[in-house]
This record gives structure tokens, sequence and C-alpha cells, in this order.
């Protein structure tokens, strides 16, 4: 069973884990959730509290669950899990069980479901979204590199309540 940290305690490296080994991203989905793959992200302090931001693309099925959920979590798997959360970013939930397919064991909560198999879980209470706009970019390489569709990620920011080592 995974233990609760002091979220001030933490000491993990979230520019490796979310570039390099990435998380899935669950929302409540009535009983079950779905797990999205993320590697867009970060943690710090804003508004006074530990955050973790992440960025759900517009056609993602995730992208209703985090604008119905109040609570969303993230999980950081072993790097010997990698294909799970290759299978995760690579499939929808409109379509698959990804829960199921991957052999995940879903542990909940009070609040958001989350992974036994994770080494490290973040359960984040949303604080905050809003929708990336062209516009708004300073530099037009980074928007016509990451948005030939103009399909523009939401930005979810979570206040960090809890955070579990597995």
């Amino acid at each position: 069973m995974p233990r609760k940290l002091e979220i001030k305690d933490l000491d993990a490296n979230f520019f490796t884990l979310l570039n390099d080994r990435w998380a899935l991203l669950t929302a409540a989905d009535g009983e079950g959730c779905n797990p999205m793959t993320v590697s867009w992200g970060g943690t710090g302090i804003l508004w006074g509290k530990p955050v973790a931001t992440v960025y759900v693309r517009p056609q993602r099925y995730t992208k209703g669950l985090m604008d119905r959920e109040e609570y969303f979590s993230l999980s950081f798997l072993p790097e010997d899990r990698h294909d799970v959360v290759a299978l995760c970013g690579s499939k929808s939930g409109r379509d698959v069980d990804k829960v199921k397919e991957c052999g995940l064991t879903v542990l909940k909560d009070e609040k958001v479901p989350y992974f036994a198999e994770a080494e490290l879980t973040l359960i984040c209470r949303k604080v905050y979204q809003q929708d990336l706009k062209g516009e708004c970019f300073t530099d037009p390489e980074v928007d016509g590199k990451n948005y030939p569709k103009k399909d523009y990620h939401r930005m979810y920011i979570g206040e960090i309540v809890a955070a579990l080592r597995g």
C-alpha cells in the first residue's frame, strides 16, 4: 500500500519524470477511470500552494473528465513499465479500457483513482483551468510547431493535496 509523504519533502526530479518517463493523468470516469499519458507539465509553488500543471488537447477523452471532476492524479510508473504509459498515450478511453488492457491495479482515495504500480502519485485538487490561445504566443515557432491544427491544449493547475510513494 502506498505511503503518504510530506509534500514539502518531495525530492523527485519532475523534469526527468515528465520528460523522460511520462505520467498517467487520471480523473474519475463514473465507477472507473481513464489514464492518459502526459509529458507536458510541471510542479512548483503558485498562490502560496504546491501545484502541478498539466495540459490536455480538446479532442482527448480525458479533457471532459478533467473539466467535470474536481480532483485528478498524476501517477509516475517505474521505468520498466514504459509500455503502459506508451499504450495509454496512443489509445483513447472512448475505444479501449486502458486499465484492463495494461493490467493496472486501481486504488482510490476518497477523491480520485490512482495506480498501485506507481512509484509516486500526486493527488491534486483542480484550482484553475484555461485554454491556451494562439495570439498569446510570443514565439510563433512554438505555435506553428506544436499546433498546426490550432487544437490548443487546456491548462489545468491543481493544488497538490497529497503525495504517495508506492
